[in-house]
């Protein structure tokens, strides 16, 4: 492709993208069929990205961002569920798909049918979380399929490996298969850890934000080859680093926090962009493959629709059929006792199975040669592929707003328990700010008297005190300090002015006057900078106190992450209004 080729199509992707968002209408979904459509435009040249583009440079970030955003205490709460549909419900689909082909469709053979299997079990939950975030789903449901992306092509890639494997061997082992997936996963995780914590103590030594920003950028590269080299899984290896340096995430600088977030948000946006834009314009092209081969056009249009049926159907009888499981607990488990899904949730989460990235790459990854052997109707396998994935997008993708709207399913209940939460914290941090304010009557006594000291702290006693039982904004509080300091610096007696002398009072020589003059500015100009010492040193301390108190309650378990990273962001906001605001400036 040629540079101008590759801008055009980037442009175009992004321009529909805008369309879609500007409309409220979900982005995947409009670029699989304008690209549909597109593709079988005589002018449209074959755009595409090797399998090798797509897993290690493609996919690695969207999982890290994923992961980074992901709240890892509610994953741990639903792990249960995310192990099921991330490791059962791939297994379970792969096997269903090429047992019925097999039976179906003899000449294609069991284990170039598992391979397609494994190719088309792994759910893309970009979509559906899209639609999930768009109409409210409850927090539970959103864990659950964003989790189960994490871990689900990892499960997928492992067995598509294993599949390959007995393609070109032709033999297939269940023990080797499991040993294979247990050493990509113990290598994945212990690699995406290890990387994590040392990319974790690099960003916290770093006084850079924007060196320790692209630190985190090639976190999720690193990982993933790293792992792969190893013969770990690489997707875990990604999203282990990312739940790593998500939840240590309030440890880092401010700036890092409020910089790193859009960049990731606008990462995602591109990728998933240009992946969606393509899978549509795959169509024509896999076509005319199948064509060229002489495995014949209804013939694969037949295994297609059937590998299309089998994913569609499977994902909610699996859900339904094994729901029982999350009933059971073992002792000492963190879970709470309502965390099952009731059937309208399951109903949504069996239907939310739209195929995506992972599905195309597989695909496309399927080699001609397999050892000393062609695969068998490899042409017919792709488009099976292909048209499960843009099948799934469409007709589910299309459907999963209505059938949640029917449902009725909301996130109320969750947003009341974060507001019972917030309100909790709240008190905390103005008992927490109490407190500092208290420590800091003494240092203000020696320079300012006890007096005046004692009576601006009660002010700020009283705005904290009443900005958290009104659950105000926390910036607003850290900001009420330089109010009450305004206040504070009117008071007479407090730092002298500047004055023109009286007209009685006798004339100064003019170096006197002069000498003077600049005496007391001096005075003065030092007199201001200690006290926005002073105010700079109370706010911060009052701001570092806050977030002693959210990551104390989050690690506690009183708060969720999502309130937890709302509040922090306020913080955060609050301390970047700080180091901007004119007190930073007259402070030496």
């Amino acid at each position: 492709m040629t540079p101008a080729l590759i801008i055009g199509f980037v442009v175009l992707s992004l321009a529909v993208t805008a369309f879609a968002r500007s409309r409220g209408l979900a982005a995947p979904l409009l670029l699989v069929v304008v690209g549909v459509f597109a593709s079988f435009i005589p002018a449209v040249p074959h755009i595409e990205l090797s399998h090798e583009v797509i897993l290690g440079v493609v996919l690695p970030p969207l999982l890290y961002s994923a992961a980074l955003s992901s709240s890892y205490q509610d994953l741990r709460t639903s792990l249960h569920a995310i192990t099921r549909l991330g490791v059962g419900a791939v297994v379970v689909t792969a096997l269903a798909v090429a047992g019925l082909v097999t039976w179906l469709f003899p000449a294609i053979g069991f284990l170039p049918a598992l391979v397609l299997g494994a190719v088309v079990a792994p759910p893309d939950a970009v979509a559906a979380v899209a639609v999930g975030k768009k109409l409210g789903l409850p927090r539970k449901v959103m864990t659950i399929l964003t989790g189960e992306s994490l871990i689900n092509d990892a499960t997928s890639l492992t067995l598509y490996k294993v599949a390959l494997a007995g393609v070109a061997s032709g033999v297939w082992s269940l023990t080797t298969g499991f040993e294979t997936f247990l050493l990509a996963v113990i290598v994945g995780v212990g690699i995406g850890l290890i990387l994590g914590s040392i990319a974790n103590r690099v960003r916290l030594a770093l006084d850079d934000t924007t060196v320790a920003i692209l630190v985190s950028v090639l976190v999720p590269f690193i990982c993933y080859w790293s792992a792969e080299e190893l013969n770990g899984s690489g997707v875990l290896a990604v999203v282990a680093a990312g739940l790593y340096l998500g939840k240590h995430a309030p440890e880092a600088s401010y700036t890092t926090r409020l910089r790193e977030a859009p960049i990731w948000e606008s990462v995602d946006l591109a990728l998933e962009t240009i992946t969606f834009a393509i899978i549509g314009l795959q169509l024509r092209w896999i076509v005319a493959d199948v064509l060229a081969s002489n495995q014949g056009l209804g013939h694969a249009i037949a295994v297609s629709a059937v590998v299309l049926g089998v994913v569609i159907v499977i994902r909610p009888a699996y859900v339904f059929a094994t729901s029982k499981v999350d009933s059971f607990r073992l002792p000492g488990s963190p879970r709470p006792a309502n965390d099952t899904l009731s059937w309208r949730e399951s109903l949504v989460v069996g239907w939310a199975g739209m195929r995506g990235v992972v599905t195309i790459a597989a695909a496309a990854a399927i080699p001609v040669m397999t050892g000393a052997i062609e695969f068998p109707e490899r042409a017919t396998v792709q488009l099976a592929a292909l048209t499960t994935a843009i099948g799934t997008l469409l007709l589910q993708g299309l459907t999963l707003p209505w059938l949640i709207k029917r449902l009725h399913l909301n996130g109320d209940e969750d947003h009341r328990l974060d507001s019972v939460q917030e309100m909790h914290v709240r008190v905390l941090m103005a008992e927490a700010q109490a407190a500092v304010i208290s420590t800091a009557i003494n240092r203000w006594s020696g320079r300012l008297g006890k007096d005046q000291a004692s009576e601006i702290a009660d002010k700020l006693r009283a705005r904290i005190v009443a900005a958290g039982a009104a659950a105000s904004q926390v910036a607003r509080d850290a900001q009420s300090v330089t109010d009450l300091s305004q206040q504070a610096d009117s008071r007479p007696g407090d730092w002298v002015p500047i004055v023109p002398p009286a007209a009685n009072e006798q004339a100064a020589p003019p170096a006197a006057g002069a000498k003077r003059a600049a005496g007391a500015g001096n005075t003065q100009l030092k007199a201001v900078r200690q006290r926005s010492a002073m105010i700079q040193q109370v706010r911060r301390d009052l701001i570092k106190a806050q977030r002693q108190v959210l990551a104390t309650e989050r690690d506690r378990g009183s708060i969720n992450e999502t309130v937890m990273r709302s509040m922090l962001r306020e913080i955060d906001l609050a301390e970047e209004s700080l180091s901007t605001s004119w007190l930073s400036r007259m402070t030496p």
